[in-house]
């Protein structure tokens, strides 16, 4: 199995956890506005390191999504969800498949 899809199993399993015993099902308890919260966070410290710490960048982007499989699990969202949107994009400019969200 690939690591991002243990990880995101491991996710959906600590969702029921006790909260003062696991970080992720702490993130669950307070609800997707702390989830997003913390995704925003981490976005902002990986732009910081692309940035001005470009040896950062690496464990910026690992803590980045993995908060974002957090708020995917709280939403039901699955990685192949993402991974079927990202298919179905596939070959199709970028202008191209905004313009087609905005119409």
């Amino acid at each position: 199995m690939d690591p991002l899809d243990r990880l995101a199993a491991t996710i959906r399993d600590r969702r029921g956890a006790d909260p003062g015993s696991s970080y992720v099902a702490s993130l669950f308890a307070k609800g997707r506005p702390k989830i997003a919260q913390k995704l925003g966070e981490e976005a902002v410290e990986t732009v910081i390191a692309a940035m001005a710490q470009p040896d950062k960048i690496v464990s910026e982007a690992a803590d980045l999504i993995f908060h974002l499989l957090v708020l995917l699990a709280d939403a039901d969202v699955t990685l192949d969800d993402v991974r079927a949107e990202l298919a179905r994009r596939e070959g199709v400019s970028g202008h191209t498949e905004k313009a087609a969200r905005n119409a």
